[in-house]
């Protein structure tokens, strides 16, 4: 399985902006439009097509297909933090360009929209302590970006 994210043009960059980013990540093969459907695709020859790539060793393909589409907060990459510095670290990087949203939803500077996820949160927020887990909910709709801690707080009442 792998996920298609349509560009107007930005195919490229966009790969080599995520692998920068992301560990255990590597550009594959890079495909270029050739004059034949120049009728349709209306792109020069030689120009990207489309671009494989890997993060976290998830199989990705970027291509340029025209501005007919975009990105939009329907469909999201979610990614599972262990840390609460991987979580800063995705943030930073992701929101440069871009812009922030609730409880760990963010829009990147080509438009696509990811989620930063502390692996952690689902325990607090599927505890069995209803109680708890509703003030760590609570807490968490209260942010932007996900802070780990604070969630914890909100748990235990502290």
């Amino acid at each position: 399985m792998r996920i298609c994210l349509w560009f107007d043009n930005q195919a490229e960059e966009a790969a080599r902006y995520y692998t920068s980013i992301f560990k255990d990540s590597a550009i594959g093969s890079i495909s270029r439009f050739k004059k034949e459907g120049f009728d349709y695709h209306q792109k020069p020859e030689g120009s990207v097509m489309t671009v494989e790539f890997m993060l976290n060793g998830m199989q990705f393909l970027a291509l340029n297909g025209g501005p007919q589409f975009s990105f939009d907060e329907a469909m999201s990459v979610m990614v599972y933090c262990d840390t609460q510095e991987e979580v800063d670290h995705y943030w930073a990087n992701l929101t440069a360009g871009g812009s922030e949203s609730m409880c760990g939803w963010l829009k990147d500077r080509f438009g696509v929209s990811w989620q930063i996820i502390p692996e952690e949160l689902k325990n607090y927020l599927g505890a069995e302590d209803k109680e708890k887990s509703g003030k760590a909910m609570n807490a968490m709709f209260q942010m932007k970006k996900i802070d780990i801690n604070e969630i914890k707080k909100a748990f235990y009442g502290k």
